[in-house]
């Protein structure tokens, strides 16, 4: 390319596109295809090329036509089996270019407005439960993303109005991603990179879905937390010869609703890319061993409550920052009953005292005048919230059930810990309202600050479990009450949000708990009453599952997490709002291996064991510490696409994080069947 010649004087539009179809391409086929590309010249702005397209031959051939002296020659092959298309383009450099290449397909005609959309781990529907200052249609009815930042490489659209659906994924091997210096307009990219971007557009009414290479972000692209930027568009270079090829399928469908569409869209997806369990060195001996020395160096005495310091920690330096939270982040509580196990059943004296110390400085110390836990408190600046939550109580209650449990078994009973138990359960059936929800945070006066129903599903699973050892038939009734409200204003209308205390918007964490909350209610239930909420537990899971990577994002040289070796799959994008991956799981790796057997749905019991095995893949030990300070202080906020929390970004962790739930829910996957043998003993 010369620069006393405009790109759009010199190519003339000539870019050509060969497709054989298994029957003669028709016109309307040819109507249902667009495509651009844009091309740059280093120093100056890329420009935009719209292709025009018609049937050339009888030989099944279509052309985007241009003019002869293009500098590239792009052909394609189009596969039609089923209900699937197959895409395959090869773009072939006739001299040194840089380009960025889009197709979009129409999704049948489908009216905008008519329209959810689905694009795994980032985008449900509309995204309007997100601020507008998350990617939502607060912002635009058009959305084009990098493919990193979705658990699968996949954009889908349903339409409600006719049940009909559509979806495009990426089908090609992606290795690669070039390392850039800047992430908003124009570009150039340092190397080889694999990485595309996906999306849907808003073209005349109409919805298209588009897809293209490289990745390109518009209108906007989402930087950090609540911040959006300015679009980016990268190029590729091909030098003259050359050539890449790139794949992609459409498929379509019918749903009966927008949940039955996303579980179909994620069980052909899983049947495609085929995620495979994680090689890993260790044992989970091993692993248990590695993280109780998170037990033993986070423990920390005061004169009032003796805690696990696991919040808002230096990666780099892992000290006590003062933070003893009982649940959400912190799972002080969750640690002390698995560090009280781990040290009965290992001999572990030293973790035993701690455990002890924590528990009963808690039972002292760690209740409000009302009874509710102090959920949340500073040691260092002397700060401690007087705002409560449904789900950090819950949590807490979670934790000490399973302990005296676990003593009672043993033939150790504890009447301090139950009374406490049964007056915070008091004031849970105090908070719960008429339909059967929670509201979301309160007072210890109990005047609500956030009434919304998000977090119900974390009150149900302690509820069911103190029926049980209660033996208090009032507790189950009201957790099924509340297992109504979640069916009819969660599960049933596919909203799932605000689970996630630091966040409102759509999260993954509303859809797994509302999954584990009907398991439980389906374990302490039999007949009709057990088939129906093992299904709805079913139908929860799924959502859930789209949060789930089942593919591996490649990281560029010089980015830890890639140089280190991690795969994504099996890892859960956290919501809308906070961009990255992370560890959670706890129970659900149980609940999925009871819906496989329940259901026979044998994809449920085989990516619980991908879970299983790649979840482990940053455990910090000497010579393997993963960019982590101490041994067994388990990584979080890991930074997978074009995002940070503040720090770091794609590659890296976040400088801060709170090892405390990481630890925990790592743990609890390694106890496995825990429910089960919790609702056998009564």
């Amino acid at each position: 390319m010369k620069n006393k010649k405009s790109l759009k004087n010199k190519f003339l539009f000539g870019l050509v596109i060969m497709a054989i179809f298994c029957e003669v391409v028709s016109s309307q086929t040819i109507d249902n295809i667009r495509a651009e590309i844009i091309l740059k010249m280093p120093g100056n702005p890329g420009e935009h090329f719209t292709l025009n397209i018609k049937n050339v031959s009888r030989d099944n051939t279509i052309s985007y036509l241009g003019g002869n002296e293009f500098p590239m020659v792009v052909t394609g092959t189009i596969e039609e089996s089923g209900s699937n298309i197959h895409y395959s383009i090869s773009l072939t450099a006739l001299e040194n270019v840089f380009f960025n290449f889009k197709q979009s397909v129409a999704a049948g005609g489908a009216v905008h407005e008519n329209c959810q959309f689905l694009m795994p781990g980032f985008w449900y529907r509309h995204n309007l439960r997100s601020p507008q200052a998350a990617p939502s249609f607060h912002t635009s009815e058009s959305w084009l993303v990098r493919e990193d930042r979705l658990s699968s490489p996949l954009t889908g659209v349903f339409d409600e109005s006719t049940g009909r659906y559509f979806t495009v994924l990426r089908t090609d091997d992606l290795k690669t991603v070039a390392y850039t210096a800047i992430n908003y307009g124009e570009v150039i990219l340092s190397g080889e990179n694999d990485l595309g971007f996906t999306g849907f557009e808003n073209q005349e009414g109409k919805t298209w879905l588009s897809f293209g290479f490289p990745y390109r972000e518009y209108p906007k692209t989402y930087i950090r937390k609540l911040t959006l930027a300015p679009p980016v568009t990268s190029f590729y270079e091909l030098k003259k010869g050359e050539t890449k090829t790139l794949s992609w399928v459409v498929k379509k469908g019918r749903a009966s609703d927008f949940s039955d569409f996303v579980s179909q869209v994620w069980t052909s997806t899983f049947d495609y890319l085929k995620p495979q369990a994680v090689s890993l060195l260790y044992s989970e001996n091993e692993i248990k061993r590695t993280l109780s020395n998170f037990f033993v160096e986070s423990y920390v005495e005061s004169e009032d409550l003796n805690y696990f310091s696991g919040i808002h920690l230096r990666t780099d330096e892992c000290k006590d920052m003062g933070g003893a939270e009982v649940g959400f982040i912190g799972r002080v509580l969750l640690n002390a009953f698995f560090a009280h196990q781990y040290a009965i059943e290992n001999g572990h004296l030293e973790v035993g005292k701690i455990a002890a110390k924590i528990l009963n400085s808690y039972l002292e110390n760690g209740f409000t005048d009302s009874g509710f836990f102090r959920e949340s408190i500073n040691y260092h600046t002397h700060e401690e919230s007087d705002v409560y939550s449904i789900r950090r109580q819950s949590e807490g209650v979670y934790a000490i059930l399973n302990y005296l449990d676990y003593e009672r078994k043993h033939g150790r009973n504890h009447p301090g810990w139950e009374g406490r138990m049964k007056k915070l359960l008091s004031n849970f059936l105090r908070l719960q309202n008429g339909d059967g929800s929670f509201p979301r945070k309160f007072k210890d006066n109990f005047e609500l600050i956030d009434s919304t129903g998000g977090s119900t599903a974390s009150a149900i699973v302690p509820l069911v479990m103190a029926s049980k050892y209660f033996k208090e038939k009032e507790y189950l009734k009201r957790a099924e009450k509340a297992g109504k409200y979640l069916e009819s204003e969660v599960i049933h209308k596919s909203d799932y949000f605000s689970s996630t205390l630091d966040a409102y918007c759509e999260d993954k964490e509303a859809s797994l708990y509302a999954s584990t909350a009907m398991y439980y209610l389906a374990l302490a239930s039999s007949g009709k009453k057990h088939v129906h909420y093992t299904l709805l537990a079913r139908k929860a899971a799924y959502f859930a599952l789209s949060w789930y990577f089942l593919w591996d994002v490649p990281f560029a040289q010089g980015q830890m997490l890639g140089d280190i070796g991690l795969k994504t799959r099996g890892w859960g994008n956290v919501s809308v709002e906070n961009n990255h991956i992370d560890v959670f799981i706890f129970e659900f790796v149980d609940v999925l291996n009871f819906l496989s057997k329940e259901t026979a749905e044998k994809r449920f019991s085989e990516f619980a064991d991908v879970i299983k095995t790649s979840m482990f893949q940053l455990l910090p030990y000497p010579g393997h510490m993963c960019g982590i300070a101490k041994t067994g202080y388990y990584p979080e906020v890991v930074q997978h696409t074009n995002w940070d929390y503040g720090k770091n970004g794609k590659g890296f962790y976040n400088d801060i994080f709170a090892p405390g739930w990481t630890v925990a829910s790592l743990w609890e996957m390694l106890t496995p069947g825990n429910a089960i043998e919790f609702m056998k003993s009564y």
